[in-house]
């Protein structure tokens, strides 16, 4: 049986697994309220509520959560705060930063739908802890969209892309595991959370060559993640056995039902 300080300590996680709506909070205040400084604490808050939902799945599994409240589905609500933080108020972000033109701004329903999707999968992970489809990173989408005001054809583009990519059964790294390479993008990981960090406090007088710069960690994570997609999908394919022709044919006729006598299921 669980003790008082064991149960105290399991309901602390699960606290500061809600703090990330706390931060989901100030970040609608502050898109609503618009303008630069504003979008700078949107920004500043993403990165918050990301460094909450990566260090709360550790100390959850470190002092035993799930088995000592085995009421409360800490997961579920990691989802709820997952859904505002990486979809949901970023896409609001997207929309009020105006990065898609107003005529074009109905696009941005996609992601949020495909999104939905990606969050009500039974199989959204794999047991070798990768993420399967696109992980609805729509905070990062987002504060490179903003910042890098590319071409609109382009920022469609990406923004459909990924959204598509939803749906497709690819392998992307899951750092917050001891999954494939899970070590060197935590290092990654952390390295450019402090350079984001620092260009949120605006600590940079020239901002964008940073930037462009600080977009070497996630194309790292896409190629990465998309090398072991491929792999993975060479190697099924040619590990897959050929079945000669005549037994393909056989097998779509009667040879390949129950036997005579017996009712066909």
């Amino acid at each position: 049986m669980a003790t008082g300080q064991q149960k105290l300590l399991a309901w602390s996680v699960h606290l500061y697994t809600a703090s990330g709506l706390v931060a989901a909070a100030g970040m609608a205040y502050f898109i609503v309220r618009g303008g630069e400084a504003s979008f700078r604490w949107v920004i500043g808050l993403m990165i918050v509520a990301t460094f909450i939902d990566a260090t709360d799945g550790a100390l959850a599994r470190r002092w035993r959560v799930k088995e000592i409240l085995p009421g409360f589905d800490g997961r579920r609500l990691d989802d709820i705060v997952d859904y505002q933080t990486y979809t949901s108020l970023p896409i609001f972000f997207l929309w009020r930063a105006e990065v898609l033109p107003e005529p074009l701004s109905w696009w941005l329903l996609v992601p949020l739908l495909a999104s939905a999707y990606g969050f009500a999968q039974t199989e959204a992970k794999t047991e070798d802890h990768f993420f399967l489809g696109f992980p609805s990173y729509w905070n990062v989408v987002a504060i490179y969209l903003y910042w890098l005001q590319l071409p609109i054809w382009l920022t469609l583009g990406i923004i459909l892309l990924l959204s598509v990519l939803t749906f497709v059964p690819s392998l992307y790294l899951y750092p917050s595991y001891r999954g494939q390479y899970s070590q060197l993008t935590r290092i990654l990981c952390v390295i450019w959370a402090m350079v984001l960090t620092l260009l949120v406090a605006g600590v940079f007088a020239h901002p964008r060559p940073v930037i462009w710069v600080s977009m070497a960690f996630p194309v790292y994570y896409f190629t990465v993640s998309w090398w072991i997609t491929l792999r993975r999908w060479l190697g099924a394919r040619a590990s897959r056995p050929l079945v000669p022709r005549k037994l393909v044919l056989k097998s779509c006729g009667r040879d390949a039902r129950a036997p005579r006598g017996k009712k066909e299921s």
